[in-house]
């Protein structure tokens, strides 16, 4: 348990942050389930339709911290690529 006035404060920090993180993840995962399961059923439109969204969180959780710069650009890489696989 924290004793000094700064660790409780440290304390509060963290736990809202850990809020704020498990939101962006949890945005982040929806999104690429989203993609994945629109690639999974060979419907190319509406997964490319639907690459902004999974941009958009992925982005966010990497500016943010939750997840690496190089994390994010790995991931749109990926599901980027098995989305263009199914127009071409």
């Amino acid at each position: 348990m924290a004793r000094t006035s700064s660790a409780k404060k440290a304390q509060r920090v963290a736990l809202r942050r850990r809020v704020f993180n498990a939101r962006r993840k949890k945005a982040m995962k929806d999104a690429v389930k989203n993609v994945s399961r629109l690639v999974a059923a060979k419907d190319g439109k509406a997964a490319e339709a639907a690459l902004p969204a999974l941009y958009k969180a992925l982005d966010k959780a990497a500016k943010n911290g939750t997840i690496k710069k190089n994390t994010a650009a790995r991931m749109k890489s990926r599901i980027t690529k098995r989305t263009q696989a199914l127009s071409a």
